[in-house]
């Protein structure tokens, strides 16, 4: 009957949003998110693969970067659901986004894995799509520090202080984690291609907790590693919870007491227990949300004042929204 009526539900053209909600998803003794299914209103404005999510938790904003031929690759939306705007300019396949909150503003972060003469950058754009910095060389991979340049950058972390972290990347040259000043000169740099400590292959993610470490989704290893944020130095990493699939998303819940992990391949958000500050050990799964097929979860962000987590969904082709039930 279950069967029947999910059938006659797609057929209703519902399926996408519904299927979430009828696959009875929650692996653990106690639900701790339920999907928020009127988010957003208007999902007819998802028009290409939905990559990667920012939350402005301070103005109750999220950015969706999205590819696609003649699309808009930035939306913008309410924490409510409702789509305010889009913007295009100079942004040609993103991957990662993040915004940036100071006292004087705020403003959005890209990281940019196209191959034209927008690419392999790192840009900040004003709320409303204004370009104001491009970190990189403009439609040229490299290496290089002086000038910086990145290949194929795959998402990035800002720090209130406005040093920033770039994980490069996304299947290019560079196997790296960058940590830059505010004037965007390098502080320091670790990883280099390969399996070993501190190495990495496809360092997909990037986030910094509360206790002065990084965390970075190092994919194609299938595990994350961690660092401290003053000097780089290694401190841990955590393999046990990735058998089954690589970590595409590392964001830390608004009280740091978890982590949210994408898994695409299998469909699934893992939510692990973070651990306490001077031991990192290895990971533990206290639940885990499991999508519909096909769904791709891709990229998360977390709103920091709600507890509200975003995914980014590039099979589903669409953003959405889970809220915290405690």
């Amino acid at each position: 009957m279950a069967g029947t009526l999910l059938a006659l539900l797609a057929l209703l053209g519902g399926s996408q949003v519904l299927k979430a909600e009828y696959f009875s998803p929650w692996k653990g003794q106690q639900q701790m998110y339920k999907l928020d299914i009127g988010w957003p209103k208007s999902p007819e404005h998802f028009t290409g693969q939905t990559f990667c999510v920012a939350v402005d938790s301070l103005h109750g904003l999220v950015y969706v970067g999205q590819r696609g031929d003649n699309v808009p690759k930035v939306l913008v939306f309410s924490e409510e659901g409702y789509f305010l705007h889009s913007w295009n300019d100079t942004v040609e396949m993103p991957h990662g986004i993040f915004v940036w909150n100071t006292a004087i503003g705020s403003s959005v972060w890209i990281t940019d894995v196209g191959t034209g003469k927008y690419g392999h950058t790192v840009k900040q754009y004003s709320p409303l799509g204004k370009l104001m910095q491009v970190l990189g060389t403009p439609g040229n991979a490299g290496s290089s520090l002086i000038p910086l340049q990145f290949d194929q950058p795959a998402e990035l972390f800002v720090e209130e202080t406005g040093e920033v972290y770039v994980v490069d990347g996304d299947g290019g040259m560079n196997n790296r984690l960058i940590k830059l000043s505010d004037d965007y000169k390098e502080i320091w740099l670790t990883g280099t291609n390969g399996s070993g400590i501190g190495q990495f292959k496809i360092p997909h993610s990037v986030t910094v907790d509360a206790y002065g470490r990084v965390w970075v989704a190092d994919r194609g290893n299938k595990r994350i590693q961690v660092f401290d944020k003053a000097t780089g130095e290694w401190l841990g990493s955590w393999s046990g919870c990735f058998s089954e699939d690589e970590p595409y998303s590392v964001r830390f819940t608004a009280d740091y007491k978890y982590l949210i992990v994408a898994q695409l391949n299998i469909n699934r958000l893992a939510i692990l227990a973070a651990p306490p500050v001077g031991s990192i050990g290895d990971c533990v799964m206290v639940q885990s949300i499991q999508l519909a097929d096909e769904t791709k979860p891709h990229l998360v962000d977390v709103d920091m004042r709600s507890g509200a987590v975003y995914v980014a969904e590039i099979g589903a082709q669409q953003v959405q929204k889970y809220v915290p039930l405690s």
